[in-house]
């Protein structure tokens, strides 16, 4: 499953071969521009996605269904393979969305 609002450069669909691709469940693209995938923006993105994401809880649940009942890749566009999306959606499908933090 792609979890990037755009789709890769270089990549045909036709070579990607996936399943799906969620638009909805990517950062917003407000987040992703804001990011720019800066590795020192990454603790205060994955706050923001995860604010995102909380909208999402009808989304989440039926794709942690997908992911118990079988193998569930996500899929993601950036080089970093630390600092992306398909890594802060990975810790919310297996943990579950963290209680909100007042600021």
């Amino acid at each position: 499953m792609l979890v990037d609002r755009l789709w890769p450069r270089g990549v045909s669909r036709a070579r990607a071969k996936l399943d799906q691709w969620d638009k909805a469940l990517a950062p917003s693209t407000e987040l992703r521009k804001w990011f720019g995938h800066e590795p020192s923006r990454f603790d205060e993105f994955r706050r923001r996605y995860i604010a995102e994401l909380r909208g999402q809880r009808s989304r989440l649940t039926a794709l942690r269904r997908v992911a118990r009942a079988e193998t569930l890749t996500l899929v993601y566009g950036a080089r970093d393979s630390e600092h992306n999306e398909a890594v802060v959606l990975a810790e919310v499908l297996r943990r579950g969305l963290p209680k909100a933090q007042s600021r």
